[in-house]
């Protein structure tokens, strides 16, 4: 018994991996701005004073807030893993800072706000795509 089978093989499309073009710069992006906040109490004080003297209620911890969120997320993307939840999160977290400090700035000290809200945007509708991190659990 003689069969002939074609084999078709599938390569992924270029698009496959465009995703990590925006969440592996953004996420570095993300962890860099913040790290001297995290690793430097003087820095994280003076993140405060600058809410303080915008009149953002509770200044210092909303300073640990933005700082912990854009670290947190920053890795999220990285990985690809809850990235649909830490978009969100970027969502807000970069349209408070374009409301509250970028609005009346000039466009190019705008711009890098515009492109994370941009980014985060782009990856919120597009999802984790190819290399994530998903775990796995029992099924019931």
């Amino acid at each position: 018994m003689n069969s002939n089978f074609v084999i078709i093989q599938q390569y992924p499309s270029s698009k496959t991996y465009a995703d990590l073009f925006i969440r592996f710069p953004i996420g570095f992006h993300l962890i860099y701005g913040v790290a001297d906040n995290i690793f430097s109490w003087e820095r994280m004080l003076e993140f405060e004073a600058f809410l303080k003297n915008l009149d953002v209620p509770m200044p210092l911890i909303a300073a640990h807030l933005s700082v912990y969120a854009q670290f947190v997320c920053g890795v999220l993307f990285i990985i690809g893993w809850k990235t649909k939840w830490a978009s969100i999160t970027m969502i807000i977290n970069f349209i408070v800072a374009i409301g509250l400090v970028h609005l009346t700035d000039p466009y190019q000290n705008k711009f890098p706000a515009i492109m994370m809200l941009s980014a985060s945007i782009f990856i919120l509708l597009n999802g984790d795509g190819c290399f994530t991190i998903k775990l796995l659990g029992k099924r019931k």
